[in-house]
């Protein structure tokens, strides 16, 4: 591994990868602050994320060379795949942020980002009407011996109903992910899947928001931090992390990016008092080594060859820089 990250270029690469984990790994402590101080809910902050998001990538796209880069026709199942990503997005930006409210920062995140690359592989698999590797049978297992460790303690410790639920929701944001991970792959490269993903998923969020009554805040803090969660999470990081593919091996880069839940888990340790009992941070690690064990094994396989950020498939980018590649559950 090493070896492949030998040139300055690479190494770069590496550095931009590592600051798009962190970058990540800032956004529920991020929307946990919004909502103790200004009291918007998990529709509220998801809705402004998604928004807001999606004006900072339209806005820097009409700034880019992209608009030179070749159209690619949309048909119908392009389309559709693109409607998955987009409604995909918004209802696992949406559980997930119901997760933290719950749950918690820590384990939401632990939950979310470990298992959904598991459920990647996993649906990869059963869509290619083939046997799972034992490798991924392997890693599902103790990953779900690490959930167990990890929801399981903490419910004891701690209001065990309200544990359980966030969980729960942090399993259907690792679902949602996996869906919107799996329609995107299909996608053509040259169509910007993270740009149309982040629009799409705030039109669709509008009407469920206003129907359900959005909230807005006049908090220069929490306004400061919405624009955080907009800018920086959203469009930065992706910036990063796709540039950084260029250089690093994208198995590499998978495994650099399990730094995001570990962020997560220190800012909510040091500044919202969130404590993991040790047998339940042992149970959160072994989720973490579960999905770097799979990636480890991919990496073995492929001799060191980009490879795909998630266990199931490659990002194609294309010579504009536009990865054809579902946006990341961020989480």
């Amino acid at each position: 591994m090493s070896s492949a990250l030998a040139s300055p270029a690479s190494r770069r690469g590496f550095l931009l990868v590592v600051l798009a984990a962190v970058c990540w790994g800032t956004a529920g402590f991020s929307g946990r602050i919004v909502a103790e101080r200004a009291g918007l809910g998990p529709l509220d902050i998801a809705w402004h994320r998604m928004a807001i998001g999606a004006a900072v990538m339209l806005i820097g796209t009409a700034f880019s060379r992209r608009r030179t880069a070749p159209k690619v026709a949309v048909t119908r199942g392009t389309a559709v795949r693109l409607f998955v990503v987009g409604a995909g997005l918004g209802a696992y930006q949406l559980a997930y942020f119901a997760a933290v409210s719950l749950a918690g920062v820590s384990i939401s995140t632990l939950v979310a980002l470990g298992l959904a690359p598991l459920l990647i592989a996993v649906g990869g698999t059963v869509l290619g009407h083939g046997r799972p590797e034992r490798a991924t049978i392997v890693a599902l297992v103790v990953a779900l011996v690490g959930l167990v460790l990890l929801v399981g303690v903490s419910a004891q410790a701690d209001t065990g109903t309200t544990v359980l639920l966030g969980a729960l929701l942090a399993v259907g944001s690792a679902l949602g992910y996996a869906l919107v991970t799996l329609a995107g792959g299909g996608i053509p490269a040259g169509i910007p899947v993270t740009l149309a993903g982040f629009v799409g998923g705030a039109l669709l969020l509008t009407p469920v928001a206003l129907i359900a009554g959005l909230h807005f805040t006049t908090d220069p803090v929490s306004l400061a931090l919405l624009l955080y969660l907009g800018a920086v999470p959203s469009a930065l990081a992706y910036t990063f992390f796709f540039t950084g593919l260029r250089s690093v091996p994208g198995a590499v880069a998978s495994i650099v990016t399990l730094m995001e839940p570990l962020t997560a888990t220190a800012l909510s340790t040091a500044f919202l008092g969130e404590r993991l009992a040790p047998v339940a941070l042992a149970g959160g690690l072994l989720v973490l080594a579960a999905v770097a064990g799979l990636y480890l094994r991919r990496l073995r396989e492929t001799g060191g060859s980009r490879t795909a950020r998630t266990a199931a498939w490659t990002p194609a980018v294309d010579a504009s820089g536009e990865a054809s590649m579902a946006p990341r559950a961020d989480a």
